[in-house]
C-alpha cells in the first residue's frame, strides 16, 4: 500500500519501483512525437473514460491509444498506480470480474469530472499537438495491420502468397520514398 505522503502534491514522484517497467530510461508519459503526456493527464483520462462506462485497466490503455490516434499509449506502469490512487481517494471503485478488475466511477468521482467539465479531453490535447498527417499515417498503419492479420484466418494459400507479395512491394515502396527524401534534403 502507498503511504498517505504520496498525496502531498501533484508533482511528487511515485515510488521508484514503477520505473523498472520502462526501457531506455524514456519517460513512460511521453507520447510519440506529440507533446508530453504527464501523469496528471493519465488521471484525467481515466476519470473521463470511466464517466462514459465501466472499464478494465487494459481497455483504458487501448481506448487512450485509439482516441489519441496512436500518439499516446500509457504504459501499465502509469495506468495501474493511477487506478490504485484514485481508488484510495474514493473517486473510483474496482470489483473483480472474470479474473479482471473492473473499475467504475463513484459519486465523488463523477462530481470531480463535472467540476473539471469543459476541458479538452487529455487524448485530444496530445493529438492536437501532433502533425495531422502523422495521425492519418498512424491510422492507416493500424488499418493495414488489421487487414493483413485477416490473411491468416480468412485467406487460402494462393491468396496469402499474393498478400505477402503486396506487403513486400509496399515495404520496398516506402523505402524508395524515404531514399528519395534524403536526396532532396
Amino acid at each position: 500500500m502507498y503511504s498517505r505522503k504520496r498525496f502531498a502534491g501533484p508533482h511528487q514522484r511515485g515510488p521508484r519501483h514503477h520505473h523498472h517497467h520502462h526501457r531506455g530510461g524514456a519517460s513512460p508519459w511521453r507520447s510519440r512525437g506529440g507533446p508530453r503526456a504527464r501523469r496528471g493527464d493519465v488521471r484525467a483520462a481515466v476519470l473521463a473514460l470511466l464517466a462514459e462506462r465501466q472499464m478494465h485497466g487494459y481497455e483504458m490503455i487501448k481506448e487512450i491509444e485509439d482516441r489519441s490516434g496512436g500518439y499516446w499509449k500509457p504504459s501499465a506502469g502509469s495506468i495501474y498506480p493511477t487506478l490504485q490512487l484514485l481508488e484510495e481517494q474514493g473517486l473510483i471503485s474496482g470489483a473483480d470480474a472474470e479474473g479482471k478488475r473492473l473499475f467504475t466511477l463513484t459519486a465523488d468521482g463523477r462530481t470531480t469530472v463535472e467540476e473539471g467539465g469543459g476541458e479538452t479531453a487529455p487524448w485530444e490535447q496530445v493529438r492536437s499537438g501532433a502533425p495531422p498527417e502523422s495521425v492519418q499515417l498512424g491510422r492507416s498503419l493500424k488499418q493495414l495491420a488489421a487487414a493483413a492479420s485477416q490473411a491468416f484466418q480468412a485467406a487460402d494459400e494462393s491468396q496469402r502468397v499474393r498478400i505477402r507479395e503486396l506487403l513486400d512491394e509496399t515495404r520496398r515502396g516506402i523505402y524508395a520514398i524515404l531514399a528519395e527524401d534524403e536526396k532532396t534534403a
